[in-house]
């Protein structure tokens, strides 16, 4: 951690601890007792615990030591506090819980913002760090497109009144679908539970007849009335994390 000036930390701490225990106390959970300034001193600790999950390497924050990105999380703080809607917060069960959730993502953000502006010389658009953070790095939409084609869309057929575009011929190579499966499975296995495996397996004949819904549950024995609403929801999660887990490199040869 980057040094920075412990006398000013420690004062910013007894200042914070004073101020808090002036605050009236919070009864039946009612946040809205107090006023804009009441509420951002309530929540100054958030800050600093949240400014501490960042890291403060040369590599993170460039110039930026703790101090810095506690005041620019207080920045945020007093941004978020301003758009509360207190008439939101009066209807929620948990308005501690509530309070927090939207001050936190708003905190985080302003911090994020901070780090990327002082990292270096060369500046990158904040959409387009967004991007990168949300796909770690690959391309998302071409793992996205591979599976959609293979399971999400492999068995529907365009219905009555559809818009032409869906029922142009398909003129693409056909899959080799015997190394398909093998590679398919292999896929699955690796980052799939064995009821999710199975699922997926079962539902589009991978080595075996196509099975319905109701069919998959009895034979993985999911019980029930409503088996087969669960036998669609792991479907739906197994192609999720898949989509999530393969790296684009590893459907690239099959697109």
């Amino acid at each position: 951690m980057k040094k920075y000036n412990i006398e000013n930390y420690v004062r910013w701490k007894k200042d914070i601890t004073k101020s808090i225990s002036r605050l009236s106390k919070v009864e039946n959970n009612d946040y809205t007792i107090y006023s804009r300034d009441e509420m951002i001193i309530c929540f100054l600790p958030l800050v600093e615990n949240l400014a501490r999950k960042f890291s403060t390497s040369q590599q993170a924050s460039g110039v930026m030591t703790i101090m810095d990105l506690i005041q620019e999380g207080c920045s945020g703080l007093t941004k978020a506090v301003d758009r509360l809607d207190y008439s939101v917060l009066q209807e929620s069960d948990d308005q501690e819980k509530t309070i927090k959730s939207f001050l936190s993502k708003r905190i985080r953000g302003q911090i994020r913002r901070a780090i990327d502006i002082n990292r270096g010389d060369m500046r990158i658009p904040e959409h387009k760090l967004n991007e990168i953070r949300r796909n770690f790095g690959k391309d998302k939409k071409m793992v996205e497109m591979f599976f959609n084609s293979i399971f999400l869309s492999i068995d529907e057929k365009p219905k009555d009144g559809e818009d032409m575009v869906f029922q142009i011929p398909d003129k693409s190579e056909p899959y080799n679908m015997e190394l398909l499966n093998v590679y398919l499975k292999g896929l699955m296995k690796k980052y799939l539970s064995e009821k999710e495996y199975e699922v997926l397996r079962l539902s589009y004949g991978l080595d075996c007849d196509k099975q319905s819904a109701k069919q998959i549950a009895d034979e993985l024995k999911i019980q029930g009335s409503s088996s087969y609403v669960r036998v669609s929801q792991l479907k739906k999660q197994a192609v999720e994390k898949l989509v999530e887990n393969v790296d684009h490199s590893q459907v690239l040869d099959y697109l």
